[in-house]
């Protein structure tokens, strides 16, 4: 399997992350933290070669107007060119764009998938604003095919132009339209940092509407909070080589798309919410990642509420690498795991 092509849109849209810091060049060598020996030496070699970003320059790279998030979100998107026709051949997959419910979707469908083993329903990352178009499909192609299930990839709408509670509002439309085809047992749903932290809001959202649950839930490091509250938001600023601090992009990210309400509302930062009944869960995140707190945080709460939750930690990974990192140890055995995962809970 060709791994460069197959995470290709996800990878530069984690990757994009990094912001200027890392385009602009402006690096030091990470001294003061040793590098992680207990983490895979593919890993170990993406650390070092990346060295610790600029912190301060960070935090300056941040639009102040909604022009200038188009054109930031416009330049984000010509990062991003992925080839449906690479990925698809790349993975033994059929990709085709869609509508569902008026929603605009990638429909995934791996060539010897194995029929009635579920569906699953990918929700993409990029702080619910970046990572739109072909590039949203990535990760879920990748799902598709580690899995064999068939996959529904979400291009929901986003901000500037279509702030909360669109996204929300795209995911229960699609959500809909497949009950009439599918129980609700054999559908998952997840993805990853935003992409987490959108499925966990609407299964809140689907709860309030009386309507069945997915049977089962991928939170890869989940932006389940979007306020400044986790331990780890703090701790690892500057460490975490992806995110790098929050008081940044991410904020103005938040407060885009949240458009004027409460960030601590459960439908914007679901780890506030109820969560019993929810389904069962596979999360992931590392050591390095400023959404380290999220994660566990969610996870915990999942346990209280007695609801299945597995739960997985990487040495030394920053936000999301798992994904970006590919062909390293943390990444194959997230895949590997999370596919075993969901053949095991749609049926």
């Amino acid at each position: 399997m060709k791994i460069r092509t197959v995470v290709a849109g996800f990878s530069l849209l984690v990757a994009g992350l990094i912001g200027g810091a890392l385009l602009a060049g402006q690096l030091y060598k990470a001294t003061d933290l040793p590098t992680p020996t207990g983490a895979s030496k593919t890993l170990q070699q993406a650390i070092v070669d990346a060295g610790k970003p600029d912190i301060a320059l960070k935090k300056l790279l941040v639009p102040q107007s909604a022009d200038q998030w188009r054109s930031a979100i416009a330049l984000r998107a010509e990062s991003q060119t992925v080839s449906l026709d690479e990925l698809a051949s790349d993975l033994n997959l059929t990709i085709t764009r869609d509508m569902i419910a008026g929603v605009a979707v990638h429909r995934v469908v791996p060539n010897d998938v194995v029929l009635g083993k579920g569906l699953f329903i990918y929700v993409h990352g990029g702080a619910y604003v970046f990572g739109g178009g072909d590039a949203s499909v990535g990760e879920g192609a990748l799902i598709a095919a580690r899995s064999g299930i068939t996959a529904i990839s979400i291009d929901y709408r986003m901000p500037p132009d279509d702030p909360h509670p669109a996204a929300v509002t795209d995911l229960e439309m699609v959500y809909r339209a497949l009950l009439e085809t599918h129980d609700a047992t054999n559908i998952g749903m997840g993805g990853t940092s935003a992409g987490g932290g959108l499925s966990m809001a609407a299964v809140h959202h689907f709860k309030a509407l009386g309507l069945p649950i997915p049977g089962a839930l991928y939170l890869g490091t989940p932006w389940a909070d979007l306020t400044k509250t986790g331990d780890t938001m703090f701790t690892l600023e500057g460490i975490d080589r992806v995110l790098v601090t929050y008081d940044g992009i991410l904020e103005a990210a938040a407060l885009l798309y949240a458009d004027g309400e409460d960030l601590k509302d459960p439908l914007l930062s679901p780890v506030y919410g109820d969560l019993a009944g929810f389904p069962a869960t596979y999360l992931v995140t590392g050591t390095r990642d400023m959404f380290l707190s999220d994660t566990v945080r969610v996870h915990r709460k999942l346990r209280n509420s007695g609801v299945e939750a597995d739960l997985n930690v990487y040495e030394g990974l920053s936000h999301a690498e798992y994904a970006f990192v590919a062909g390293s140890p943390e990444h194959e055995a997230t895949y590997r795991e999370l596919a075993e995962f969901l053949r095991r809970h749609l049926k």
